[in-house]
């Protein structure tokens, strides 16, 4: 049996031990090739050495006295990122945030799957492409709304993602999903500035060359492509910052 683990963290701060939940949920390929979200799920609060911020606890409402007894990441992380049996691959929304605190080392050097870029580049015709909007625009088959909250925890917002995976797995290859998360995000749109929510085949050369330098990665290979598609050169790659913007 082939096996996916979507996982999600909730965090005290932005310090690289500051994971204060972790959450998973399994998706698994049955021997006639289909794809399920499994039973395999749960969820285990984490000590991650100093108080939670507000700020952080604002969105989660997890409490330090929740977290005091818990044990601590680097020993609350690898049974989970490494079950018995092993993963083909770990995914999560956003992967990228997800992996500054999974290192190599505590995953095992696991591939990992961004159901964010996926969802770019499956469903480009939705709104948005957050975690929760995939939820509501698509409505997924089979997604229990009790198990699915309450949002912004780990284990439910998990939950939640592995319903999207799934989906993603019935439209492409396991193979395919991992390159597309291997490249920064395709936007559909132009996500900002005098353009914002133009297709990128609507905007004139001077623009898309502008775009074609930002310094946001996913804007960048977003304009590029389009240029690859019109038959131009690329620009040459603009230096990547520490904190790419969000869609």
């Amino acid at each position: 049996m082939t096996r996916i683990r979507v996982i999600d963290l909730e965090t005290a701060g932005n310090g690289p031990q500051d994971v204060c939940e972790i959450g998973w949920q399994d998706v698994v390929q049955d021997p006639d090739g289909r794809w399920r979200v499994d039973e395999d799920r749960g969820a285990l609060l984490v000590n991650p050495g100093r108080p939670i911020s507000p700020e952080t606890m604002a969105v989660h409402h997890i409490l330090d006295a929740e977290v005091a007894g818990s044990p601590f990441w680097k020993d609350a992380a690898p049974g989970v990122l490494r079950p018995d049996g092993g993963v083909a691959a770990l995914a999560a929304h956003r992967a990228s945030f997800e992996q500054r605190y999974c290192t190599p080392a505590l995953a095992g050097g696991a591939a990992w799957i961004c159901t964010w870029k996926c969802a770019l580049r499956l469903w480009p015709h939705l709104t948005s492409f957050s975690n929760q909007m995939l939820r509501y625009q698509r409505m997924p088959r089979g997604l229990v709304h009790a198990l699915g909250l309450p949002a912004h925890r780990a284990l439910p917002d998990a939950y939640v993602t592995a319903h999207h995976l799934r989906d993603m797995l019935d439209a492409a290859s396991l193979e395919q999903l991992l390159a597309w998360s291997a490249e920064p995000g395709l936007l559909p749109r132009v996500p900002r500035g005098a353009d914002r929510g133009k297709a990128w085949s609507l905007l004139d050369e001077d623009a898309l060359r502008t775009l074609a330098q930002d310094r946001d990665p996913d804007v960048r290979f977003s304009a590029q492509t389009e240029q690859r598609r019109r038959g131009e050169a690329a620009t040459a790659e603009a230096v990547e910052p520490a904190q790419p913007s969000l869609l």
